[in-house]
């Protein structure tokens, strides 16, 4: 393993955000194989310092397991979250972390969100990628849906695109996509 990629999610092959980064990787030919992933659960474990997953890394890049890492979390929103939530809180954040680690200048960070507002979540960038006319067919069905928690509705989203659109999952050849793409690749390259 050459690679670490840090995700939000409990799991490093069943979140939402590995599985599309791992279709983005295999979109671009690389190999997932040499990426060591970190799924963090939530986003505020991105924030912990003494986090044993920072500590396992910095012990694989001590080692020369681990050259360079990439750091993919959502930007949320900053009316939930004055500190954490927004693109541009969210920058701020994990570059101070990453800069506590002393890892600042082998990382990279790309903040999932809708890249017109600069707010939301991994859902948010998929669904900015479907035609107009799709997703506001989704965004009208979750207005007038009975859905309880539509104020965090990061898996309501998923499962309605998931359904509505099996066929067609992602349009990886959205602009949209373009930075995470750039991220990936700049992340494989020598």
């Amino acid at each position: 393993m050459r690679y670490a990629i840090f995700h939000e999610g409990k799991d490093s092959k069943k979140s939402a955000d590995n599985k599309l980064i791992r279709l983005l990787i295999k979109h671009l030919d690389l190999d997932a194989k040499q990426v060591q992933f970190y799924p963090m659960r939530s986003k505020s474990n991105f924030f912990e310092k003494e986090s044993l997953k920072y500590e396992e890394l910095l012990l694989r890049i001590e080692t020369e397991q681990i050259s360079k890492a990439l750091f993919i979390l959502d930007a949320d929103f900053i009316k939930n979250d004055e500190k954490y939530g927004g693109y541009e809180n969210t920058l701020q954040e994990i570059s101070t972390i990453l800069n506590a680690l002393g890892i600042a200048e082998i990382s990279d960070t790309y903040i999932s969100c809708d890249p017109a507002t600069k707010e939301g979540y991994l859902e948010s960038l998929i669904l900015s990628t479907i035609p107009d006319e799709q997703r506001k067919c989704i965004e009208q069905f979750l207005a007038c849906s009975d859905f309880k928690s539509k104020d965090n509705a990061k898996a309501i989203l998923n499962q309605i695109y998931k359904q509505a659109y099996p066929n067609a999952p992602y349009d990886f050849s959205h602009a949209n996509f373009d930075e995470l793409k750039e991220k990936l690749s700049t992340l494989f390259a020598e």
